[in-house]
Order: C-alpha cells, then structure tokens, then sequence
C-alpha cells in the first residue's frame, strides 16, 4: 500500500511540474485563456437564464428562433457568436440583464458598456 501511495504522489508531483512548466509558456496561456473565455460564455448564459428560471423554449419563443438553436447557443465549446445573436439572447432574458464586452490589449483592458439594448 506503501508503495501505491509513493507512486500517487510522485505522480501528482510530475503533473503539477507539468502543469507548472505549461502555464510558464506565454503561448499556452494564451490560448488557454481564450479557451476558458470561451467556455465561461456558454456557462454564463446557461446560469443566466437558470436564474430568471426561463427554459431553453422560452428563451428561443422570445428571441424568434427554434430550441435547437438556443440549445447550440448554450452549448460547451461552443464558439461561433454574433455580437446580434448575444445581443438578442439577453434581452430575452429580461431587463435586469445586460451584456458587457471587454477589449484586451496586453494587460490592458478597454470595457464597453452596455452593449445590450443598443
């Protein structure tokens, strides 16, 4: 058992040094925040409309589409948007929601606020 133990930690160790040496690399980063970007905004708006306790079909009746493609729209990974069809989505949430982009450069961030309702 010992042994098992040993093996778990030294191969928790070498994937941590992994990890470590990844996250190191500024085109790794890069790309993974642009990858978790992207996830955050499927996320975002599933959470969203779970709030205002809209279904997906609730959402689609609003926006004047199909509940496939709300569905697409919510969908992990998923990355084709248009700033119309984001547009749309939350203002079929409601008013309380409106819907922020931000604009890097580096380190620095330029915010444009609100874009829904525009």
């Amino acid at each position: 058992m010992k042994k098992e133990t040993d093996m778990t930690n030294q191969g928790q160790k070498s994937y941590q040094q992994w990890v470590n040496e990844l996250k190191a690399d500024p085109t790794f980063q890069e790309v993974y925040e642009e990858e978790a970007a992207k996830s955050e905004l499927w996320l975002q708006l599933v959470e969203a409309r779970q709030a205002v306790g809209l279904t997906q079909q609730q959402v689609a009746e609003r926006m004047g589409i199909t509940q496939s493609q709300v569905a697409r729209i919510e969908k992990r990974g998923y990355d084709a948007y248009t700033l119309r069809t984001l547009r749309r989505y939350v203002e079929a949430l409601g008013d309380d929601f409106n819907l922020q982009v931000t604009v890097r450069k580096g380190e620095k961030a330029f915010e444009v606020h609100p874009v829904a309702g525009i």
